[in-house]
């Protein structure tokens, strides 16, 4: 086990070792909507969705995927040290990432067109695609299992919990058997999957928090996830969200709060299992809570710091 001496199996270093170099990621919009917004399900979103549908950083859609990869490729290079924009990456060296709103909810002939061109781009190393278990039909992950012979694909689901109460208070839309299903038939089909879990819900404390993450542990144990992305609640402007917690406060994890139970999230998962983030930031210009997590340099070194304070993480590496 060799994590390049952090305490958890990192995105960075799957990539790393997979691929042989940094490889980064390019966040898209496939144009698509969600059927929590289009009146299928719903037509207010989940209770903590900005109108970006989740992808407030993505390069804005365009008619030809490749156009929209380049001005991505563009926003990546602008946030690289000096010293390693002014040289180009190796190519390919990009993940394109399909953000927005839910990434398979389209007619299946629009989907092979847009992922087909995306991974043919010389650049593009991986495709992931960011969707809801109930956008998943046989004829879509068979589309994703064809594609995953050129190039690897990933598919990440938003679970956000496993409790039922707190999936209808955030209008998440679906039962967490759909969840299961769909993360059999991925794996079935060898697709990689990768599982969205938000910290901080309303009405969950920290062990129904943990009963969550030690469900998503004992997929991992069972071959049915392969990465995780532990999420911070963000209360952002313009949601139902942000009006539930003016009307009704709940509690905000502190900085402090929070490293040291997302710590303690990484220490129940399994060690294979890629952690592929532990907080993340909101858009500054819609965060309303916590204010803290707009500053993401001091929350990763906090974090950083916090890992090494802590006994179990030295057990983890030799293990």
């Amino acid at each position: 086990m060799d994590w390049n001496q952090k305490p958890y199996h990192s995105l960075d270093y799957e990539l790393k070792r997979r691929f042989g170099r940094k490889i980064y990621k390019l966040s898209l919009d496939g144009g698509m909507t969600c059927p929590n917004r289009d009146g299928t399900l719903g037509n207010r979103g989940c209770i903590f969705c900005s109108s970006g549908g989740s992808g407030d950083f993505a390069a804005q859609a365009c008619p030809d995927v490749w156009e929209q990869i380049e001005a991505a490729k563009a926003r990546v290079r602008r946030k690289m040290p000096p010293e390693s924009s002014a040289m180009a990456p190796p190519s390919p060296s990009y993940i394109a990432y399909f953000q927005s709103y839910t990434g398979t909810y389209a007619p299946l002939p629009r989907l092979r067109s847009l992922f087909e061109r995306a991974v043919s781009h010389p650049d593009v190393a991986l495709l992931s695609v960011a969707t809801r278990p109930d956008c998943l039909p046989d004829e879509t992950v068979s589309l994703l299992a064809g594609l995953n012979r050129r190039k690897p694909v990933w598919v990440e689901l938003g679970l956000q919990t496993v409790h039922e109460d707190t999936a209808r208070f955030i209008r998440r839309g679906y039962g967490f058997p759909v969840f299961e299903d769909a993360c059999r038939r991925l794996k079935a089909a060898g697709i990689t999957v990768v599982v969205h879990v938000i910290l901080g819900l309303p009405g969950e404390d920290r062990e129904r928090m943990l009963e969550t993450i030690t469900r998503m542990a004992d997929f991992s144990r069972a071959g049915l996830i392969d990465g995780i992305k532990l999420q911070l609640l963000h209360v952002l402007k313009g949601t139902d969200l942000a009006d539930y917690y003016q009307n009704h406060p709940f509690p905000i994890f502190s900085m402090e709060e929070y490293i040291d139970f997302v710590i303690d999230c990484a220490e129940l998962l399994p060690p294979e299992l890629v952690i592929h983030r532990l907080t993340g930031d909101g858009p500054k210009s819609l965060l309303i809570a916590p204010s803290w997590s707009g500053n993401k340099r001091l929350v990763l070194n906090t974090l950083a710091r916090r890992f090494k304070e802590r006994n179990t993480w030295q057990g983890r590496l030799s293990g």
